[in-house]
This record gives structure tokens, C-alpha cells and sequence, in this order.
């Protein structure tokens, strides 16, 4: 960990673990966020180019409420969770101000193997396709290198465009 990184958690700041400063030698600018930057519900920001890419880490903690009934048994994170990230993901990839974006359809989703309590998900956005309106990316859930869910299209629609069938 930098200086600048303890001195940052030694203040009482939260910092992402694991997470890189730009004052880490040999570590491109583009690879490393302050934790004010990492998107809401992930743990580590691994690379993030506005408008290209992103890879970012989310921890499933076993004290998550939803194993409690999904299942009690056999407990595994409910792929609407799991779509959810990447679609937060997808926001903070689109642009400006991830709260100016909104998830508008989705298209070619796998579940390809379970996610369990105490899996560690890396979650990959590659932009595919952009207007001044839209963003289209792809995106893939990754469990210790394995393929976990995929997204062929997830489309994002500004905030400020009116949604079809209202004025």
C-alpha cells in the first residue's frame, strides 16, 4: 500500500481493499480510483476508461439478507442481483454521472454456474456501441476466472431522454 493510500486510511477514509493509487509505481493512471470513484456495491475498482472499459470486483458476503430464503439450504445470489451489478457497472463505464443513465433492455444473458457466499465476482464492460443518447455494452461475470453469467447487449438510455410511451 502507498504512503498516500495509508495516510488516506489512517484518516478514517474508506478505502477500497486492494485498490491502487495513482502514486503506486508502475500502474497506469487508467488502472487506479480513488474509493470516492468506485461505483455503489462494488469492493474494488480494477480498471475504468469512460466510454471503453471497465473491470471492477464485488464480494458476496454470506450475511447478505437474501440467502436467508434463496436458498437456506444451498444458498446462491439471484441472478437479478448479479444482473444489477453489471448494469451499475455499464453506468459508471456509459460516462458522466451514473445516475444521468438508465437500463433500458437487455439481450442475450447466460447463467452459466451458481454464485455462492463468499464467492468473489469480477465483473468485465466493454462499450460496443455509443450515440449521444445510448450506450450499448457487453459484459461478463467472472468467479476465479470462470464465466459465471454473460451479457450480449445491455443498453443504457440517458436519463433525460423521455422513456417510450410518454410524453
Amino acid at each position: 500500500m502507498s504512503t498516500a493510500t495509508q495516510a488516506t486510511a489512517a484518516a478514517g477514509a474508506h478505502t477500497a481493499v486492494g485498490a491502487s493509487t495513482p502514486t503506486d509505481p508502475g500502474v497506469p493512471a487508467h488502472a487506479s480510483t480513488p474509493a470516492a470513484e468506485v461505483p455503489h456495491g462494488f469492493d474494488r475498482l480494477v480498471e475504468l476508461v469512460p466510454g471503453e472499459r471497465a473491470v471492477a470486483v464485488r464480494n458476496v458476503p454470506a450475511t447478505l439478507p437474501v440467502f436467508d430464503h434463496h436458498f437456506p439450504r444451498h444458498p446462491i445470489l439471484p441472478g437479478v442481483l448479479l444482473l444489477e451489478s453489471m448494469a451499475d457497472l455499464a453506468k459508471a463505464t456509459a460516462g458522466g454521472d451514473p445516475a444521468g443513465w438508465r437500463l433500458a433492455s437487455v439481450r442475450g444473458v447466460r447463467w452459466k454456474h451458481f454464485v455462492a457466499p463468499g464467492d468473489q465476482v469480477e465483473i468485465t464492460v466493454e462499450v460496443t456501441g455509443r450515440t449521444q443518447q445510448t450506450t450499448d455494452v457487453r459484459t461478463t461475470a467472472r468467479v476465479e476466472g470462470r464465466v459465471v453469467a454473460a451479457a450480449r447487449l445491455l443498453t443504457l438510455v440517458s436519463a433525460e431522454k423521455p422513456r417510450e410511451g410518454t410524453a
